[in-house]
């Protein structure tokens, strides 16, 4: 037993100090970082398998960073990516969370559904004259 008196959660200690709940000091001190959800991860894998069953693409590379979250396409492990699908929350409200970008890093496509962002990747039909 102790003489001092039990506290509810953020009531103030006689010294000056407070109880702080650990979880929600560690989410302020360290948020979680930015990552695909099993959706937008299984429509960009769709894509990747589609490419790598043609022969164009054969590697992949997935980051989480506290501002967002990439998703890299390689045609050879050793080079830099071919393509980089990212998902950057603080633009949803902007220009839409989701963009895809080339080596250069010139963005070709950016929306709030990621479904038509990655419309990027589809072929163009070509017509064949017999």
């Amino acid at each position: 037993m102790t003489d001092q008196p039990d506290l509810s959660p953020g009531e103030a200690v006689s010294q000056g100090s407070s109880v702080v709940d650990l979880r929600e000091y560690r989410n302020r001190r360290d948020p979680l970082p930015v990552t695909f959800h099993r959706k937008e991860l299984d429509s960009i894998l769709r894509i990747y398998g589609r490419m790598v069953g043609e022969g164009e693409w054969r590697d992949y590379a997935i980051d989480h960073s506290h501002e967002k979250a990439v998703f890299s396409i390689f045609k050879r492990s050793g080079e830099m990516p071919l393509f980089r699908v990212e998902k950057n929350p603080k633009l949803a409200s902007r220009q839409g969370a989701y963009s895809v970008m080339n080596t250069h890093g010139m963005i070709l496509k950016r929306g709030h559904d990621l479904a038509q962002v990655l419309k990027v990747f589809d072929k163009a039909l070509k017509l064949i004259k017999s």
